[in-house]
């Protein structure tokens, strides 16, 4: 049942994470919002992202709620925002990071996305961080194949360790160059939004390919999206039920028929698009 992503280090995390855009942000929910990345975490999916920019911190203290006690168990992943991006400002950013976390290390670090300061500042202070044990290994968010190729052409760039980008059934482009160009570099993608905040699921051919599993359009798009090798999902879940959902879409098998109906419904891309984001 379990997809794997392997990652540059040669650390394996369950291709199905968890999300945590907007949590933290509504009080009377963070009790539950707390069980729900717990509850997560115990069924395997242990990849957690949140960023600083996400309720101005308030998204990364609820994580650092969610992991006390299960620090060992979790795959951390945070984001610095661009303005910040210096290679002294990437330091003191993730040193504000790793307090509201409540830990001392991140998994991941990512550039959210390409800012005004250069990338070569930023990749200094990535290798800083994990000269310094603070981050185990660094990456970048939305950013297209022009982005990674000007990362790897910067000094130990190279060991820029994943991309997270938007990706689901109807934002389809990376999948005219920027899954090639990781798949070439053995470089993982992670997918934002893969079922489209929900706004996917009423499509009849989503719903028919789900009844046929006995399953749900959330389940059909997020086993979509984790069919090819290299690629995690982190989508949010609002409930213990919608966790557990989420987390059964891990057994479905999609059919070659259930492909070829998703790609008439939802097309492959037949050139170039710019990347896409939200």
């Amino acid at each position: 049942m379990k997809k794997i992503v392997t990652f540059v280090d040669d650390t394996q995390v369950c291709a199905l994470g968890q999300g945590t855009w907007n949590m933290g942000d509504y009080p009377p929910r963070r009790i539950d919002e707390i069980r729900v990345l717990q509850a997560g975490i115990e069924m395997g999916m242990t990849a957690i992202d949140t960023a600083e920019m996400y309720g101005n911190g308030r998204s990364e203290q609820l994580v650092g709620e969610a992991i006390a006690g299960r620090r060992d168990k979790v795959f951390l992943i945070t984001k610095i925002l661009p303005s910040n991006a210096t290679r002294e400002g990437t330091k003191i950013a993730c040193e504000r990071s790793l307090k509201r976390l409540a830990t001392d290390y991140i998994d991941l670090y990512l550039l959210h996305w390409a800012g005004v300061h250069p990338f070569e500042e930023t990749v200094s202070g990535m290798l800083d961080l994990q000269k310094q044990g603070k981050i185990r290994q660094w990456g970048v968010s939305n950013m297209d194949v022009e982005d990674m190729e000007n990362f790897f052409s910067i000094k130990e760039g190279n060991s820029c360790a994943a991309d997270e980008v938007l990706y689901n059934l109807t934002r389809r482009g990376i999948e005219y160059d920027l899954i090639p160009w990781a798949q070439k570099h053995d470089f993982p993608l992670i997918a934002y939004s893969p079922v489209e905040q929900g706004r996917l699921l009423n499509h009849p051919v989503l719903r028919e390919i789900a009844e046929s599993h006995t399953a749900t359009p959330v389940q059909i798009a997020l086993a979509w999206v984790l069919r090819n090798p290299g690629i995690m999902a982190i989508p949010k879940a609002s409930s213990l039920k919608h966790v557990e959902e989420n987390y059964k879409s891990l057994s479905i098998n999609l059919t070659s028929d259930d492909m070829k109906r998703l790609d008439e419904a939802f097309p492959y891309p037949d050139h170039k698009i710019p990347l896409e984001v939200i």
